[in-house]
Formats: structure tokens, sequence, C-alpha cells
């Protein structure tokens, strides 16, 4: 797991077994073509000297495309700096429903868990709209997060200058955002109990949640946001709604009490209505968000739309110890699946946060988020990102032209 957090993964050779359904390269092919192209120098690769196991999980939709990419993006970095990864691809979602009739095989978990990192595509599609809840494709990923116990969702949200035009906010507003959401994963309002259906006195039909948050939960997530705060520019806002929720009161009081262990970083705490309001007036006033399971979800997914494209943002989930799990925060996509139209740098930037918060190789996850720059800056652009003046490209070649740009490493300011 993530070496800043000094967790230890475990090892296992694994195999290749590949048996999702939607149309696909066969794996390594941009690799094979990158480095067949004129210009692509290929005797820089050093030898191997450690070696990882990620289980490769393409999904559903426009999932196999992105993954495929990243995959390769990632074997290219990782041996460039001395890094060889063994692969084992598994179904899960719509594409292990097909395949074995649920969302997620005993066989799929078990890989995962034995492997160091765990890298996603994407899950769902309008196939499966209609299935039981339990055979939802849905249901496969919820199952997965529980069965690697993730419960630290990192969500960075970051304005690139070559896509600050993209931006739903003013350019003045959007120019130099650079963000992280920590959301707890696992408690909160989404598992507490008692939840369900009734009826009151009056003989209506009820539905109700319970929020429910222990010390222990709500301090293990702090610590993690504190230990990213620390590293990234010593600023934490704790995101609660203590005014009328007593969840929110404990969280405001565990998450106090842990700062004084990082008098290092500065913490400031704010309701969930203003910061929602906040992230749109003045999103640069945001280094690291913590907040619950119910506001992180939804202030995660606001904080993406300051970019421009929600097909640029990747996201990491992390366990006390074990492999995390990797993945680009956009859907399935089922309308463009297998046509070559889907953008695959949310992936590629999650690939550089497995080797990050995953693996603790911070040069190659280095490698990855400058070349993503290094080939925005040299034009290049997918449907959801192009504008006037830019190259228009598919899922393909802009992977094609990633993987160019890790090989020559242009100099360019990486992603924090």
């Amino acid at each position: 797991m993530a070496a800043c957090f000094q967790l230890k993964p475990v090892l296992r050779p694994l195999q290749t077994l590949n048996p999702a359904a939607a149309p696909r390269r066969s794996p390594h092919v941009l690799l094979r073509r990158c480095r067949a192209a004129p210009g692509v120098r290929c005797s820089s690769a050093a030898p191997p000297r450690r070696s990882y196991s990620v289980t490769i999980l393409p999904g559903d939709g426009i999932g196999p495309e992105v993954v495929s990419v990243a995959r390769d993006v990632l074997s290219l970095a990782g041996s460039l700096e001395g890094i060889e990864f063994r692969f084992r691809e598994m179904p899960v979602g719509g594409a292990a429903l097909d395949a074995v009739g649920v969302p997620l095989p005993e066989e799929t978990l078990s890989v995962a868990k034995a492997s160091d990192a765990v890298l996603l595509g994407a899950i769902g599609g309008y196939k499966w709209d209609n299935y039981e809840k339990n055979l939802k494709p849905e249901t496969g990923l919820l199952q997965l997060r529980a069965g690697l116990g993730v419960f630290a969702n990192l969500r960075p949200a970051t304005v690139l200058p070559q896509l600050v035009d993209s931006s739903t906010l003013k350019k003045e507003v959007a120019e130099g955002v650079d963000l992280m959401v920590v959301r707890e994963l696992t408690g909160g309002i989404y598992f507490g109990k008692p939840r369900g259906f009734g009826t009151n006195e009056n003989g209506e039909d009820i539905g109700f949640n319970t929020e429910v948050y222990s010390a222990s939960e709500v301090d293990r997530i702090a610590r993690i946001a504190f230990e990213i705060a620390r590293k990234r520019h010593g600023k934490l806002c704790s995101v609660d709604k203590a005014n009328v929720l007593e969840a929110s009161i404990l969280w405001r009081r565990r998450v106090t009490m842990i700062a004084t262990e990082f008098p290092d970083v500065d913490l400031s705490h704010m309701y969930v209505d203003n910061a929602s309001m906040q992230l749109i007036r003045n999103p640069k006033q945001f280094d690291t968000i913590l907040t619950n399971n119910i506001f992180g979800d939804i202030l995660s997914d606001e904080a993406s739309m300051l970019t421009g494209s929600i097909g640029m943002l990747p996201s990491a989930s992390l366990p006390a110890s074990g492999p995390g799990l990797f993945e680009p925060i956009h859907g399935s996509a089922p309308d463009i699946a297998g046509q070559d139209k889907a953008n695959p740098l949310a992936t590629v930037l999650s690939a550089a946060l497995l080797l990050r918060y995953g693996l603790g190789e911070e040069s190659a996850a280095r490698r990855i988020e400058n070349a993503v720059l290094e080939t925005l800056n040299r034009g290049f652009r997918t449907g959801d990102i192009f504008s006037s003046g830019m190259t228009l490209v598919g899922c393909e070649r802009m992977g094609e032209e990633v993987l160019k740009s890790v090989d020559s490493q242009k100099p360019a300011v990486a992603i924090s």
C-alpha cells in the first residue's frame, strides 16, 4: 500500500486472464506501436530491479479501452525506472455478470487481495440497469471496496494550465486550482443501521437511514488527510455539519484532537453548505479537504467539474494495509464504448496515483504526470477537452502520444 502511510503490500506472482466482453486491443499493442514509431527511443529502459503484481479490472463500457492505455503507460514508465510489473486481468461488474453470473467473482476478489495494487476501468451500463440490486454491476464495485477494506478515497482536482479554458469557471477563478478531497468511504449514512422502509403512526410509508461514525473511524481518516496535507501545502480544511448533526460534532472533536499530532499542518473547519459554495466562489483557498462519506461524495463531484472534464480526473481508495484501488472517476460511458472516443488520461493519471500511493514509487508517478502534461503541451486532445487549434485524437492515438512523452520526458511541471 501507500509508502507515505508505511503500509506493506503482499507479493504474489500473477498470470493473465481476459474475460472482458467489450472489444479491445491485445495487451501492450500501444506499447509495441509506440516503440516502433519513428523518433521514439527505446534503449533507455533500465533493467528491472523491483517487481510488483497489479490486478487489472477493465470492467465495462469504455473501461477496457482506457485501462489498456494506462497499462501500457504503466509498463513503459516502470521499465524506465527499473520496475517490472506482473499483471493479471480479471472480470468485474457487467463483464463478470455476463461471464459467470455475479458482479464480483470470488476469484477476482482473491486475486485482487493478493496483489500489490488494483487498477479499475469503469463499471456498469444500460444493459444491466434492470437487474436486481444484488446483481447490478455497481454492487460488484461496493463488494470490491469492502473486500479490499478501503476506507480513504483520494480525489485530486487540478486545473491544468493547458486546460484552464475548459473549466466552467472564469479563468481568473479557475487558474491555479490544485486541491485534494479526502473522503471517508466506509462509514456514515451509506452504511449506518438501522435503515430501511416502514410506516409511521399515520400509516404513511417512510424510508430511513442512520448516520453513524465511531471515534476510530474518524481518527484513521483524519490521520491520512493530515499526512497528505503535510506532503502538499500544509493546509487542511475539515468539512462537516457540526451545527446540527451529532455525528458531525464527534467528527469535528476528533479531527481537532488528531490535529495536535500534526502541528505543522494548518487546520480549519467549514460547514458543508458553505464549503459547497466556496468551492465555486474561491476554490484556490483550498488545498486538502477532509470530509465524511456523503459530503465527500457530493463535494468531490463538485470539485471535479472545476477542471473542465471528468475525463481528466483520477482517484485512489486506500486501506489500512494491503492493495489500494485506483480508478478514474468517470463512468463506463456505454454510448461511446468501442468507438475510440474515450479520454484515457484519467485512467493514466490513476496509474500515477497507483505508483505514488500504492507502491511508493514517486519518480515513476512523476514521469507519468509529466508525460500527460507534455502530451497536452503538444496540442493533442480527445473530444471532451478539444478546443480550436488543437489536434483531435481518439483514445488509442492519445495513448500512443503519452507513451512517446513518457519515453522522451521533455521537461514539464508535475501535477501536485
